[in-house]
């Protein structure tokens, strides 16, 4: 060893580690934009982390047509209307594929303007001509670009003549029915691209960020999309887990929701189905898409832990709708058939406003353990198991002895005692059981560290007992 002479000191590490916790409410949202618009587009199948309105309409384009461009229904509903941040959108809707050509066709000119009333087109793609079609222009003989309703406005210039009644246009544009089911589940490619929701395993080594809800309006209705959202929910980068939020068939009457439910599989712990379709104003939005709204809203009015139910809190909305816009006036008792089966809701409570209804996760009532049937209850399991995955992936592969068994459970008992304090658990413990851990297991490098914990679960039944009591009458003789 190096000599020395006189006092030196060495720094041991801290014994007791500060949790790293997951994040809450952040959405991974799968599906179609209208790229053309976007003034700084990232490419198709590319993970977008957006903290504000105009971040994600830079990234992916805005369009009111939501039925082709399902992400611009999320955008609004989580920016404009709940004014939570930040999420992960995913478009898959990719120019280079998705596209249709438009051979050159007369359009009206008119003080030298000519107007695309189409939605979709490339600007890349234009070729412009004259009318007699003999004569094709270039890029500097005219200007083109989108107005408010994303159709291309084309100025010509001086090398166009200035009497000119005439062009002919032609182009390539978006073509979102060419985008399926298929694109939105994804996958990995031969050349190994990650593609649709495959994509949720890239975004914590990515942005360091932990999605916690998996979205796909307009698309988790359909039962192959719901089983890979299931899926991937329970195995995010091998170890993470989030909930899927799920549409049932918007089509369905209420009375066949809950068949439908079970019969295409709507099932499971980290899976919330919901019914119908909510509005506001003129606009129709799927349920899931405000459900990744108000959980965010709910988290973060309690310190961004998910111990509180979404269920009985207000819904930016002003109705309810089937999908072909028929409205549904469903009350509590109707509302409560829906929650027996498994399935989140709305109600009108008057003065209360709409509300969204229902604790349960999709395994209910299949499943009544409350760590799979009650939401807040499954979401605290993940929320912490993600949080110590978080925190103690730092110890993995230090010496297992007595040290780092003591480190771990005095940092993880503190703490739970803090979030038992603050109300987010009823109570909870760390133990190291000899039990757990036998021996051949102990000489493998293999430690079981047993974690107990009691979140409080939704009060969703609260009677009172009302009872006639003689005795009172008494008071005519006072």
């Amino acid at each position: 060893m190096a000599f020395n002479h006189g006092v030196t000191v060495i720094e041991q590490a801290t014994s007791v580690l500060a949790p790293t916790t997951a994040t809450s409410g952040i959405p991974f949202a799968v599906g179609t934009a209208p790229v053309n618009l976007a003034s700084a587009g990232v490419p198709a199948h590319t993970p977008v982390l957006v903290y504000t309105y105009a971040e994600a309409v830079a990234a992916l384009g805005y369009s009111d047509n939501w039925t082709d461009y399902t992400l611009c229904e999320l955008i609004y509903s989580h920016f404009a209307l709940y004014a939570k941040a930040p999420m992960i959108l995913v478009n898959v809707l990719d120019p280079a594929t998705h596209n249709t050509k438009v051979v050159p066709t007369a359009v009206a000119v008119s003080n030298r303007v000519a107007t695309l009333a189409v939605d979709g087109v490339l600007l890349p793609t234009l070729v412009v001509k004259s009318s007699d079609g003999a004569t094709t222009y270039t890029a500097a003989d005219y200007t083109a670009a989108f107005d408010d309703n994303g159709h291309v406005i084309i100025t010509t210039k001086d090398e166009i003549p200035a009497n000119a009644t005439q062009l002919q246009i032609g182009y390539d544009k978006l073509n979102p029915e060419a985008a399926g089911a298929d694109d939105v589940i994804g996958g990995v490619t031969a050349l190994g691209a990650y593609t649709g929701f495959e994509l949720v395993n890239q975004v914590y080594p990515r942005f360091g960020i932990l999605p916690d809800l998996l979205v796909a309006p307009g698309w988790s209705h359909l039962p192959a999309v719901a089983a890979v959202m299931k899926a991937k929910a329970g195995n995010i980068n091998g170890n993470f887990k989030a909930m899927a939020l799920t549409d049932i068939d918007p089509s369905k009457p209420y009375t066949e929701a809950g068949e439908w439910k079970s019969s295409n599989n709507y099932t499971g712990p980290l899976h919330i189905a919901t019914y119908p379709m909510l509005t506001m104003g003129d606009k129709r939005y799927h349920y899931s898409s405000h459900l990744a709204g108000l959980i965010a809203q709910t988290d973060a009015s309690y310190g961004g832990i998910p111990y509180a139910s979404p269920s009985n809190k207000a819904l930016q909305a002003d109705g309810t709708a089937l999908a072909d816009g028929t409205d549904q006036f469903l009350g509590i008792d109707q509302a409560t058939y829906l929650n027996s089966l498994g399935i989140v809701t709305a109600v009108n409570l008057g003065a209360s406003g709409w509300r969204s209804w229902g604790n349960n996760t999709s395994a209910f009532p299949g499943v009544t353990d409350p760590k799979d049937s009650f939401i807040p209850i499954r979401r605290m399991f993940n929320w912490i198991g993600n949080s110590i995955i978080l925190t103690y992936l730092q110890k993995v592969d230090d010496p297992l002895n007595k040290r780092l068994i003591a480190a771990v459970t005095d940092s993880v008992n503190i703490w739970l005692n803090g979030l038992t304090a603050s109300g987010a658990l009823l109570g909870g413990r760390v133990e190291f059981l000899e039990a757990e851990n036998p021996i051949t297991n102990l000489m493998a490098g293999k430690v079981t560290i047993h974690v107990y914990l009691t979140p409080p679960a939704p009060a969703q039944e609260i009677s009172f007992l009302l009872e006639y009591d003689t005795s009172y009458l008494s008071a005519l003789f006072a």
